[in-house]
Order: C-alpha cells, then structure tokens, then sequence
C-alpha cells in the first residue's frame, strides 16, 4: 500500500501522505508544500439523512496559532470564532467541491482542514482545497472527480504558479483557480486592471497546473482508494418526472408571461401547491415531488432561452435591467448611494474616519490594520422573506469581500487622502448580482463621500445555459438563472481593465472560448453600466461637512516619546482639550483627525508646541513655573523652560525679586512675554524680558 503521493508543481514538491494521523476518519491526508503542513479529514454520516433533498456539506478550515509558534493575543488563548480569511478559505474549498459530488448522496458530509505548520512561504488556503479533495478521493464518499487548486500570480509580466508570500506582494494578479483534469470550477481573484486577454491566460496557466495535481490523485485513487458507496443514492424518479412535466408545463408557461418577480413567485408557489397535493394522493413524497418540479423549471428555462432568445423577464441575453440612481440619500452620512438595477438594489453608505476605525485583524503572519473594507448585509426582507438576523453568514462575509477586493485599487494613498474608508452595502432588494450591485453603490457612495476617485468601477454578473453542442451567455443575470443556470461569473472593473472576478460553475465542460466570450459580454455590460454611473456621478463631490478633518503631521521620531509623555499623560490631555483623535506611529507620523476645522487646528497647535525646537531670537509667551531670589523660571513650550534672570526681567534694578513680584502683581502660573537670547552648549536657555521693554529700535 502507497501511503504517500507527490506532484511537483512550479519547481516545488506538493507530497500527499495518508495512514499516519486521523486514521478513522473516512478519508484523512497530510499535505505538505516546504514547512507548511495542512491536515485534510472527510467523514460521512453511515446513513443518509431523512427528509433531506440536498447536499449536506460542511467545510470548515482552521489556521492554528501554534503553526508559526504563537498564540492568539488577548485574554483566552485559544482559537475560537473562524477569522473572516477562514471563512473565505472554507468557501474556496466548498464552491469547486460541492458540484463533485454524486448527485443523490444525502449523507452527512464534513470536511476540516487544519493549518499544522506554516513556513510563511507556501500559502495553505489552496494546498486546503487539495488536501479536501484527495481526503475524498480516498474516502467511500463518491467524488466524482479528483480536483486541484493553484494560485497564479503576475510580476514582471510574467504567471507564476504558487507564488510566495513575498512574490503575492509584488504580484499585480491574485488568482486562485480549482478544478479537474478536464474542467475549471471555481476562479476567485484581484488584478490591478488586467486586460480580458491576460486574465484568461492566467487561468490557462493555472488550469495546466491543476491537471497535474488531479492526474496525481487520480492515480492514487486508483491505487489505495476506499470503494465509493453508491448504494444509497437519492436518484431522481423518471416516472415521477414524466407526472410533475405533465402538470407542470402548463402552469410554466403561464407564469413565462409574468415579468415582475413577486408576482410570479406567488402564482408559482399556488400552482406548486396544487401539483404536490395531487401526487400526494398518488403516495409520492412531496420533496421528491418539489425536487421534480425544480428538474423540470430547469429544463423548461432553459429550453424556452433557446427557442426565444428571451429570458424570464423579457429580456435579450445580453441586455442590462434599468439602472436608477439616487445619490446624497441620507443628508447626515458622510456619503451614499442608492443603486437600483431592476429587482435588485444596494444602499451604499461611505463612512470616513481616522486611525482608530481601522478594522485590526491577526492571522498567522501578525496583527494589522486595514485602511480600507467593505461591509454587506443581506436582510430577509430584501426578497420578501422571513429570516435570521444576527452575525454575518458566510455567503455575506464572501460578497463583502469580493466588492472590497474590486474596489481597492481605486484607492488613493493614504499620503493623498489619510483616511480610513468603510464601506456599507445593505441590500434592500435582491433579485440577482446584489454584489455586484455593492460594487457599483460602494465606487458611487465613496465618489459622493470626495474620495477621490480617478477611475470609478462597476460590476456585472453573467450566467451560462449550456446543452451539449449548445450555449448562451447571458448578462445581469437573475436570481432564477443563478439557481437554475450553470455558471455564475462575476467580473468588476472600468473601461480599460479588470479588477476582480469570481466564478462558480455547476457543469464540466466550459471551455476557455466561453469564458472568452462571457468575459467580451461581461465588459460590454460593465461599460453600459459605468457609463450610467458617470452620468448620475461624474467627478467625486465635495467633502461633507460631517466627515471629520484628517491631517498628517511629521515630527522626529525621537520626539514621539514628548508627544505621549509619562504613561501617555501628554496626548491624552492633548485629545481632551481639542476633542480631536490622534494616532501616533514610531516613524514620528501622526495623524490627526478633528470634528471640525477648529478641533483639527487646536490639536496641530498643541502637538507643535510640544515638538517645536526653541529658536535663539524668538519671542514667547511663556509661564512662570518658580520664582527663585535669582529670577524667573519660565515654560516657553511643554517641556521646554529657561532663566530669566534678575538682570534681565525688567529695566530698571530689582533688589528683591519677591517685593518687585508683589508690587507688580506677578505670580506662578502667570503668562509673560519673553525673549529667547541665547542656547548654551549644554541646551540651557537664557531668557529677557527687558529687551522686550526698550524702545523697539533698541530691541
């Protein structure tokens, strides 16, 4: 028995390794790339589920903290709630899995992936998606195929397969691709405005790759896997079929008609009702009767897209819904946007903010703050439902994602604008493409907020229909052509170029001339949309006057410490008195952001007090700190005291500075004006307030 399997992909060994750890799992794999280490396990219920129509999957992946010998800061030590790049890893390993397994296999399915050993090289996410897969090919769950996973990055106009973590920073593409030998699955990614023809030749070099790691399971598979269990498969019911198409058609091509959503769902929903009870009385089950009808609205779409060239709505495959847009909404937020493209629709809010609104996060490489990120809720009423409210799902957490990925690149600096930008999408309406209708809310509320935005991004998702031979593309597709259809491709980015994009295929056999032409139609959607957005928003707007005043000051670092002072006791009266928020950083760059303008320069006068160097010649106001029989000591700036000696307080002679303070009414914690005249070698200052007495031309 082989225990152990390997695949060399771009001049680095990727070695599979089953029988040593997590033996009574039904499938469980070491996958090792250099140092870094993932445990991959799949188990199954030993009885199908009862009552249950659909593929019962789980993935979950887990980076541990011990991996890169740390653990996880604050007060329990210990890994708990998934971090939002685990989350987005177990939806990588879900997405190209779930369409691979046998149709019909209702068990209970778990997939986990733990992160053992990370070298900060050799990126887990994608060696999780193999790891899964060849748990499964192992197993006796019937996978149909053996799938891989690669990323493919692009430096100096070059495609690198697996790049490391220091090649990803210099990389101008983030692609992660999965599939089989024969067929691409899912591609998920970023790019700084690649052109179409670029991002299909990533894909193709990244698809090259996956072939070689599926060839290599494949003969493992062959070699040591488990028998597939088959017997328990859900198959549909030809009989039943030919009954619900019988019933069914009739009312399909009634409600074809009904253009509007809700209305259609509704007759939908009442004909359904009536075709169940019917096969009811027949003994028919009626989840097995309502999985019919679901074969059978596919097919009947489907059919219809062909014979027409029209969609459900009425619309030819490449038409765009209507596009209305309102901008400035909500009169106190710092900028919004409602976006409405047919029956679906985003509320965009921009929220601008200093330092502290950074959103901070800790993965296995350190704790960060992020400058930018995008939020997306999808409440139940957005389609007319009834649901759970509470923390975000991962599907929310994934579109968020993705819309904050097609919006980086249109950032400024943060030198250009100092910033930290959050982004809203709340869904008010959903019927197909709601992220990528965030896309299009989030560019416009930021444009409305004065991010300035030199080249605003829109988003569009397409749809496949394909039958053999056949296929239709189609543009803005529909929540019903998503479900029933068998691609949902969605692409973002602006005339020239694209910055992110997302696919998900529920068939093999796309080929790279569809995603050719579905990447053509996707941009001639794209620019129709931009050029609707350019017309509601055509250059970013002023400022709000709500949106807090930002300004970056440099001091020496060495400074940073006066700044602080004892136990932070110096910024923290600094906040108190201008009421501004201030964030300080060991280069000696501090930034500064005020309510109002008046908040903003009280807090850069403060700040400059503290750090400002005193200058031979100048004059001070200063405060009297102590009254010694030889003079004043005196406070020019925080920090910063001096003599004034007797000598030199006034013009006339002083023969007891206590009787001369009580005659003239001088105290400690007086203001007075002087003169700085001179800095000796050792930096002690020598103040006068008698040259600030003569005669000007004296003085």
């Amino acid at each position: 028995m082989n225990n152990k399997t390997s695949v060399t992909i771009a001049n680095r060994e990727i070695t599979f390794e089953t029988g040593k750890i997590a033996r009574q799992a039904n499938g469980s794999v070491l996958v090792r790339c250099g140092e870094t280490l993932i445990l991959s396990t799949a188990c199954s219920s030993a009885e199908p589920l009862e009552g249950v129509h659909f593929l019962p999957l789980r993935v979950d992946y887990q980076e541990k903290f011990s991996s890169v010998g740390k653990t996880v800061s604050g007060f329990i030590k210990r890994e708990g709630r998934p971090a939002e790049r685990e989350i987005l890893t177990s939806r990588f390993i879900d997405r190209p899995i779930r369409p691979m397994i046998q149709e019909g296999y209702y068990h209970d399915i778990q997939l986990l992936s733990y992160v053992l050993s990370y070298d900060g090289e050799n990126s887990p996410d994608v060696l999780a998606i193999c790891g899964a897969s060849a748990a499964l090919c192992l197993s006796d769950i019937p996978l149909i195929k053996p799938i891989g996973a690669v990323r493919v990055g692009y430096v100096n106009e070059t495609f690198i397969i697996n790049p490391t973590v220091e090649e990803k920073k210099q990389s101008t593409l983030d692609l992660v691709i999965a599939g089989t030998e024969q067929a691409v699955l899912m591609i998920e990614g970023e790019c700084s405005f690649l052109t179409e023809d670029q991002i299909l030749e990533a894909i193709k070099t990244g698809h090259n790759a996956v072939q070689e790691i599926c060839k290599c399971l494949h003969a493992w598979q062959e070699e040591i896997g488990k028998p597939k269990q088959t017997e328990t498969l859900r198959l549909p019911n030809p009989e039943l079929i030919k009954l619900v198409e019988e019933r069914a058609l009739p009312m399909l091509k009634t409600i074809w008609e009904i253009k509007e959503k809700k209305a259609r769902e509704q007759k939908q929903r009442e004909e359904t009702k009536k075709i169940i009870r019917e096969l009811e009385e027949l003994s028919y089950d009626p989840m097995d009767v309502k999985d019919a009808l679901d074969h059978v609205s596919s097919n009947f779409m489907r059919e219809k897209i062909f014979e027409t060239k029209l969609r459900w709505d009425g619309r030819s495959p490449t038409e765009i819904r209507p596009i209305s847009i309102e901008q400035k909404l909500l009169p106190r937020a710092h900028g919004s946007s409602l976006f409405t493209r047919g029956e679906t629709q985003s509320l965009a809010v921009c929220v601008l903010g200093g330092q502290n609104m950074a959103q901070r996060f800790e993965d296995l490489h350190g704790e960060g703050n992020q400058r930018f990120y995008m939020q997306y809720f999808f409440p139940p009423f957005s389609v007319g439902e009834v649901g759970r409210v509470g923390p975000p799902g991962r599907r929310e957490i994934g579109h968020g994602k993705l819309a904050e990925r097609a919006l980086a690149p249109l950032l400024p600096t943060n030198d250009d604008f100092p910033y930290i930008i959050r982004l809203e999408s709340n869904i008010t309406e959903s019927n197909g493409s709601s992220s990528m209708a965030s896309v299009c809310g989030g560019c416009l509320a930021m444009m409305d907020a004065g991010v300035p935005i030199e080249r605003p991004i829109a988003g569009i998702a397409m749809g496949l229909i394909l039958e053999k031979e056949k296929c239709i593309v189609l543009s803005d597709i529909l929540g019903i052509e998503d479900a029933l259809g068998d691609m949902d491709f969605k692409v973002t980015g602006n005339h020239e170029g694209i910055t992110a994009f997302q696919m998900d295929i529920k068939v093999e056999g796309i080929t790279i001339d569809i995603m050719r032409q579905a990447l053509t139609q996707a941009k001639e959607g794209r620019i129709h949309i931009l050029d609707k957005m350019l017309e509601a928003c055509p250059k970013p707007s002023k400022m709000s006057q709500f949106a807090p005043r930002i300004e970056t000051l440099l001091v020496k670092p060495s400074k940073i410490g006066l700044v602080i002072g004892p136990g932070g006791k110096t910024i923290r009266s600094v906040i108190e008195e201008s009421g501004a928020d201030i964030d300080i950083s060991d280069d000696g760059k501090i930034s500064i952001a005020g309510e109002n303008a008046e908040s903003l320069e009280k807090a850069k006068e403060l700040i400059n007090n503290i750090t400002v160097e005193p200058e031979k010649g100048h004059r001070y106001t200063g405060k009297i700190v102590s009254i010694v029989p030889f003079g004043f000591f005196i406070e020019i700036l925080p920090g910063k005291e001096g003599l004034c000696h007797i000598s030199e307080i006034d013009s006339e002679r002083i023969e007891d500075i206590n009787v001369y303070a009580k005659q003239k009414n001088i105290n400690v914690g007086d203001s007075i004006e002087v003169k700085l005249v001179d800095i000796n070698d050792h930096g002690k200052l020598k103040l006068s307030r008698k040259v600030l007495l003569k005669p000007a031309a004296q003085a």
